[in-house]
């Protein structure tokens, strides 16, 4: 309380009884798959087409992280993060760690002594060393002495060599986190490595004297190797694969293009990319804010994808969803028009229809910007099969061309069937966790209930007017409940509040339906 000790006008900020909630984003989409050159299981953000050829480079035939990543973008998206793997996860020379072969050369062997596979890692005692990504030729590291008399335990030299030829010189850098630390300086300086640390705790020693040679992955960025399903789903603790996105609260939307090339090319088999696929809908479902966004094999007949769908793969999952078939897209690493599984172009239209109507509207009756056609050109009668099992089909149609003609969940419980419901409540319950944390240590009392009740129904009130929940008034719309009957003494005890929120969603017009009757006599009156 202020003290009032002699006589004036006195100014004070107070609270107001409410405090605002800011929807969160909604169309930010992680990629997972082979690139030509970039970090190895370090999810990137990239912002842009450019962004994403300057650290991953372009596109590489018979893959397709370049193409989804490039459709995301076409079709409207803005921001993806974007994880590559297939790289070698050895460092010792072994080169045992999973990449793809595209070209079926090369057979994973260890080089010479002090030389590693082609786009490895090299070990520097504890840190690790690679090239830079868009860096050729061959790249030698050497850790020697530092000149001068009694110099301390913890520096050392290091030279980095192109070709042969010395290009960078560190003479003194040293194992201490300070501003000599190797890691630091050469993060400042090097146009051709990095080097990293082997993690938190203390300080590491300094390496041996010692020389590595980088020989860069070839041109198409895909080491060689053999490829497992864990190389996809990773592990949170050492952020790999799925895992390094749990990290990454913005993420609404995953696809792993890649995983069907590497089904094409026999490096994984079908049991493994229906491992995979569940371990993304796993994630999808722990983090509880993200929608996985599944592709078919390519190639299957629609009777085949509805077999594959119901008997093979069987997901029943509210956070994933299915698109059918495969689309056309000009690729400029063939010079020509090729198949591209959809899940990448489809991001982007989630993204563009979030940005034009709100994540509430159906992502569905949009246009794929970039499909010239389809793999499979579905009639009526077949998508008549494919719509009730969950999988959402795209459709060419004269004159208005190939659209997304689905908008459904894999779930079989028909209060979470629609996409659009889904990824609303995603919506709403990341909104107001987000925009109610000052309610923490707050004093639970009437008092505080009401400030939730305000605060949280100011904010439905204005999704109700965005054409967001079903109802012609607020009341209809949604109700929020957090008084004495929500917040009995026991929970008061336990520190808890509880606030019960209801809203009424609203749901696509899926079936559209026109009832025509035939007028007796040429004319009648029309009732209003």
């Amino acid at each position: 309380m202020p003290s009032y000790l002699s006589p004036g006008v006195y100014v004070e900020e107070v609270q107001s009884g409410s405090r605002p909630i800011e929807g969160v984003g909604t169309s930010v989409a992680a990629f997972v798959g082979f690139a030509r050159r970039g970090p190895f299981n370090e999810p990137t953000l990239i912002t842009n087409w450019t962004q994403f050829v300057s650290e991953f480079g372009e596109f590489v035939e018979g893959t397709y992280l370049a193409s989804s990543v490039y459709g995301f973008f076409a079709n409207g998206g803005g921001t993806c993060y974007v994880i590559r793997i297939g790289g070698d996860g050895g460092g010792d020379g072994g080169g045992d760690g999973g990449g793809v072969d595209r070209d079926g050369g090369g057979d994973g062997s260890a080089g010479a002594p002090g030389e590693l596979t082609a786009g490895a890692e090299a070990q520097l005692g504890p840190y690790t060393v690679r090239a830079l990504p868009g860096v050729t030729g061959e790249i030698t590291v050497e850790v020697s002495d530092p000149e001068g008399d009694d110099p301390p335990g913890d520096v050392f030299a290091l030279a980095v060599s192109r070709d042969g030829k010395v290009v960078e010189t560190y003479p003194a850098v040293t194992s201490k986190r300070s501003k000599d630390n190797v890691a630091t300086q050469v993060k400042a300086q090097s146009q051709l490595i990095e080097v990293r640390e082997p993690g938190r705790g203390a300080a590491p020693g300094r390496p041996p004297a010692q020389t590595v040679t980088l020989r860069p992955a070839p041109d198409d960025g895909i080491a060689p190797g053999p490829l497992s399903a864990d190389e996809y789903v990773g592990d949170p603790d050492l952020r790999t694969g799925f895992g390094g996105l749990e990290a990454i609260d913005e993420v609404t939307m995953v696809a792993a293009p890649d995983l069907m090339s590497a089904y094409e090319r026999g490096v994984l088999d079908l049991e493994s990319v229906l491992t995979v696929q569940q371990g993304l809908i796993n994630h999808c479902e722990l983090m509880g804010d993200r929608i996985a966004i599944l592709d078919p094999p390519p190639g299957l007949s629609p009777l085949q994808v509805k077999n594959w769908r119901m008997d093979t793969a069987g997901f029943d999952s509210k956070f994933a969803t299915l698109y059918y078939p495969w689309i056309k897209v000009f690729d400029p690493a063939a010079g020509r028009n090729a198949f591209v599984p959809p899940s990448g172009h489809i991001a982007g239209v989630w993204a563009r229809n979030d940005a034009s109507r709100g994540v509430h509207k159906a992502p569905a009756n949009e246009v794929i910007r970039g499909a010239v056609s389809l793999q499979t050109q579905l009639t009526k009668g077949e998508h008549d099969l494919l719509n009730p099992i969950g999988l959402n089909c795209v459709r060419a149609f004269p004159g208005r061309g190939i659209r997304v003609w689905g908008a459904r969940t894999l779930s079989s419980d028909q209060s979470w069937r629609y996409l659009n419901v889904r990824r609303l409540f995603n919506y709403l319950e990341e909104s107001i966790l987000a925009g109610t944390q000052w309610v923490v240590f707050e004093p639970n009392d009437d008092a505080l209930w009401a400030r939730i009740r305000r605060t949280v129904s100011a904010f439905l009130v204005n999704e109700w007017r965005r054409g967001a929940l079903f109802g012609l008034t607020p009341e209809e719309a949604f109700y929020v409940k957090c008084d004495r009957e929500t917040n009995p003494a026991q929970s008061i005890d336990a520190g808890q509040v509880i606030c019960e929120i209801g809203v009424a969603p609203v749901k696509p017009a899926e079936f559209v339906v026109f009832r025509l009757s035939q007028l007796t006599g040429g004319t009648g009156a029309v009732d209003e």
